[in-house]
């Protein structure tokens, strides 16, 4: 059974998503500070960590920092601050998605299925291939079905994406995987070869489906 590290000083919200967890067969551990979540995850290693960032003795970075030190268990930031910096901070620290509060409890429950079933792919050697839209992806040969030719960047980008089915990747860590560290504010890089992939692959490259864009943090390969 997947175990669930909550980590949260409101009461209520706590109480809401044990209830709800535990009713999909969930276990749930709580924590209501920081030092209780690093504690709390070092004594039942979780299989997946629900944070939030307004925590009363650390910031949920510091959390997530700590953790990232000996664990690459999937951690989605739950948090009422809703600015671009706050998330770019959270996912550059390690975290894997983030939802804004108020928030729709089926949205956090498929995003929790969504690291979970990322996380097990990464246990292993990863897909093959990969259908997007019409296409099938081979990663592996880099081909595409039916044919469609797309640049050695154009691949990286793509292959970047489609490793991480529905991971946000925020913009400074697809610069520094793709054009290296130097290239970490060419965002125009980004929206130029980002538009390139959307015209060769999504139906309607105006309205993707696909290769999504979250703005002003990063984007998203959505199956």
């Amino acid at each position: 059974m997947t175990r669930i590290l909550v980590v949260d000083d409101d009461p209520q919200i706590v109480r809401a998503l044990r209830i709800n967890l535990r009713a999909r067969q969930y276990d749930v551990d709580v924590a209501p500070d920081g030092a209780g979540a690093l504690k709390a995850a070092a004594a039942h290693p979780p299989d997946l960590v629900v944070l939030d960032l307004g925590l009363p003795d650390m910031d949920g970075a510091e959390v997530i920092r700590g953790l990232r030190g000996w664990t690459t268990v999937p951690i989605i930031v739950l948090s009422g601050r809703a600015e671009g910096t706050d998330k770019v901070a959270a996912l550059d620290a390690g975290a894997d998605d983030y939802v804004t509060k108020p928030f729709s409890v089926d949205e956090l429950l498929a995003r929790i299925r969504a690291v979970t079933r990322r996380a097990h792919t990464a246990e292993g050697s990863g897909p093959a291939t990969v259908t997007l839209g019409r296409y099938t992806i081979d990663l592996a040969d880099h081909t595409i079905t039916p044919e469609q030719r797309l640049t050695p960047t154009e691949w990286q980008l793509l292959e970047r994406l489609l490793r991480n089915p529905g991971k946000l990747i925020t913009q400074r860590s697809l610069l520094h995987d793709v054009w290296g560290p130097q290239y970490g504010t060419e965002t125009n890089y980004l929206r130029q070869y980002m538009a390139r992939l959307r015209r060769k692959l999504e139906d309607d490259p105006t309205r993707p489906r696909h290769l999504i864009t979250e703005p002003g943090m990063g984007y998203r390969y959505q199956p």
